[in-house]
Parts: structure tokens; sequence; C-alpha cells
């Protein structure tokens, strides 16, 4: 297969784009790297460059090398004392972003490129701080890149307090639905970024507040419209006390866990923060128990299972018969004639 070109981006998008590219850098590149980065011909990158240059009467530098053609512009000379940044700063920033490359997805993934480039604008020219030390592992993860509209349209409800229309497919739903939120928060846990709401009353509907407020994960959104209705911010609204204050994304009423873990996982565990009010006992060589406090049941069992026979929960009760009562339908799934001696 020839390679798949965004159909999407407009002349002018790959226009600014290489704009961007050769001026925020300062670097040189061949027209095969900017044919590549705008997914366009060669005759495309040249036209582009000739209508930077008659447009914005910018004088691109041409190069050759081996019969290789090169472009590059120079990059602008600045005080000392608009410098907002350092190398340092710079090296960090682009350290976080390969970190959460694959939760932006491509189109967000170039912007956050793009104010990087920016930043390292401002570096003395002596300065050079690059990202090719810094990566990201990606199986398992969602593809974010679909869904750029609608983050977009979440951080602009966020941020003038509007009510949005989204339907939503939930994960054991048939079928879509049609809900009205309040989005408050926007935040990632395990390679999924999810949105924190509360329900807005359906116009026509009368309103029935739930048990517990919408925890929605972004990529079940399949629309979204961001309504005129405004809302009001939630008061005294504290992310950390909410959700890192006890183990579970899902958050129902809170109870205590005690877990003995032995050998790999005991030294894993000990790595780790389950809750701030955890406290870890060593039994031993290789063996701890943990107590900390938790506020979901399926993310402890699923969080256990994980562990296999280097884990066993100790309490509480009525949670050491759920885990027994899945761990035997687990080992009945493999009780077959074919795996019994």
């Amino acid at each position: 297969m020839g390679k798949k070109i965004d159909v999407y981006r407009s002349y002018g998008q790959k226009l600014i784009k290489l704009f961007v590219k050769l001026l925020f850098t300062g670097q040189r590149y061949s027209l095969t790297e900017l044919s590549q980065m705008l997914g366009c011909s060669k005759q495309t990158v040249l036209r582009l460059l000739n209508d930077i240059q008659r447009g914005y009467l910018i004088d691109i530098k041409e190069e050759y090398e081996q019969k290789r053609k090169f472009v590059s512009l120079k990059k602008p000379a600045l005080a000392a004392s608009v410098i907002p940044l350092t190398e340092n700063d710079i090296q960090i920033l682009q350290m976080c972003r390969a970190f959460t490359e694959h939760l932006l997805g491509k189109t967000l993934f170039e912007e956050a490129t793009n104010a990087l480039l920016k930043g390292q604008a401002h570096l003395p020219s002596t300065g050079s701080s690059s990202g090719r030390h810094f990566a990201s592992f990606r199986p398992g993860s969602i593809d974010y890149m679909q869904y750029h509209g609608i983050f977009h349209s979440l951080m602009d409800a966020m941020e003038k307090s509007r009510i949005c229309q989204i339907t939503y497919q939930g994960i054991m739903d048939d079928k879509p639905k049609q809900i009205f939120i309040k989005p408050i928060k926007l935040f990632s846990h395990n390679e999924t970024v999810y949105l924190h709401a509360q329900k807005a009353r359906t116009p026509g509907k009368e309103y029935h507040k739930p048990d517990y407020d919408p925890l929605l994960a972004v990529h079940r959104i399949k629309d979204i419209k961001v309504t005129e209705r405004l809302f009001k911010q939630p008061r005294n609204y504290d992310f950390e006390k909410f959700f890192n204050k006890n183990f579970g994304i899902r958050k129902e009423d809170s109870f205590k866990v005690e877990v003995e873990f032995k050998g790999w996982a005991a030294r894993f565990v000990a790595e780790r923060i389950c809750s701030p009010d955890q406290k870890i006992k060593k039994l031993g060589k290789n063996k701890i128990r943990l107590i900390f406090t938790a506020a979901s049941e399926r993310d402890v069992i699923s969080w256990l299972l994980y562990f296999g026979e280097e884990a066993k929960l100790i309490s509480p009760d009525w949670l050491v018969m759920a885990v027994a009562r899945k761990v035997q339908s687990m080992a009945a799934l493999y009780n077959t004639p074919q795996n019994v001696g």
C-alpha cells in the first residue's frame, strides 16, 4: 500500500506548520524530510516555501549537499531579557511530551510540539535541547487521534463553564445514550483519559441527582455539543482529595484493605503508593503486609489478580469471599477435559 496522506489537512495548515517548523527551530531540513512531515510531495513543499517568501518577505536559505536540497530560516536574535525558558526547562518539557504522546494523539501532540518549538526559539544560539532521548511504550494504549475535536470542545466548555450535550457509549451498553453534563476535570489513569463531570438537567425532563458524579472515558464520547447554558463551578472542588485519597478510580464507600505480598510482588508493591495513609510491614525476606484505603471493590480485585499467587488478601472478609468466587470462576474456565490430568 502507498503512504496514507492526511486529506483533511488543508494547504493553509501545511503552510503554517512549515513556517512554524522553520521559524522556531532555526534548523535546516531537506525537502524529503519536509515532504514526509507534511504528507505531501516535494513540489508542494517548494510551492509552500515560495508562498512563505512572497507573502511574508521571509528570506529562505537554500543549501545543497550531495545533490540534496536543504532549506532553513535565519533564527531571529532575541534579547537575553526576554528568554523565559532555560535549556533544562525545554528538556524536561520534551520528556513530559514524549511520555504523554500516546495520550494526546497525533494532532494534539503536534500542537504540543509546536509549543515546545516556540519555547526552544528563545534559547541562546549556543543552546540546543533534543527530545530524542525520550520515548513512550505504546502497545495496549488507545489511539486518541480521532478525539482531537472532543478534547478541544471539552477544554472550551470547561474554560467557559458551559454545559455539554454528549453521546456516550458505555462499555456494557448496547447503544449510545445522550446526556447533559457539566465538565469539571480531564485526567489520565492507566493509559486512559477520563472526564470527571456532574450531571446536568435534560431540557424538558425532571432532574434526578445521581448517587455518583459521572466518570466518563473520553474515547467513549461519540459526539459532543457545547451548549449556551452556563453552570457554576463546584465550590471547594478538590481533585486530589476526591481521587487521590484512596485506591480505585471508581469512587464508592471507602474501606480498609490488608494484603500479604511475597517475592517480586512484595518488591513491586513496596515501591508504590496505593493510598496516602498506607502502611507496610516487613514479614521476613521478600514478604510484606500492606494496609491501605480503597474505594472500589472491582479495582482492588482486578489489581490483586494481576499478582496471582504472589498476593493473598487478608481482609476485609467480604472482599476475601468476593476474590475467592472470582478465582473459582476463572479456574472453571480452564477445567476442561483436555486440561484435567
